[in-house]
C-alpha cells in the first residue's frame, strides 16, 4: 500500500519538482500535549501545474532523484 499525504506546496521555482510541506498532529505519550509536527516532501510535478501556496495531495513512488520520492496526485485547493 502506498503512502499518501496531503500538505501545502512552499516552493515552485525547480522544474516539474514542488516542495511541499506536511503538518500532523500528534499527542505526546507521557505529557498528552499535542505536539505538531512539519516534514518537507520533494515531489514530482510532470505539468508544473501546482503553485506556490496551494494544498496538494501526494503519493509515494519509486525514487526519481536523490530527494525526490513521490508524485503529484492532485491539487486539491488552489491557493487565494
Amino acid at each position: 500500500m502506498k503512502k499518501i499525504r496531503e500538505g501545502i506546496v512552499v516552493s515552485d521555482k525547480m522544474n516539474k519538482t514542488r516542495v511541499v510541506l506536511v503538518t500532523r498532529q500528534l499527542r505526546h505519550s507521557l505529557y498528552e500535549k499535542v505536539i505538531r509536527k512539519k516534514k518537507k516532501y520533494y515531489v514530482h510535478d510532470e505539468g508544473n501545474l501546482a503553485h506556490l501556496g496551494d494544498k496538494v495531495k501526494i503519493i509515494e513512488s519509486r525514487p526519481l532523484s536523490r530527494l525526490k520520492r513521490w508524485y503529484l496526485t492532485e491539487i486539491v485547493e488552489k491557493a487565494k
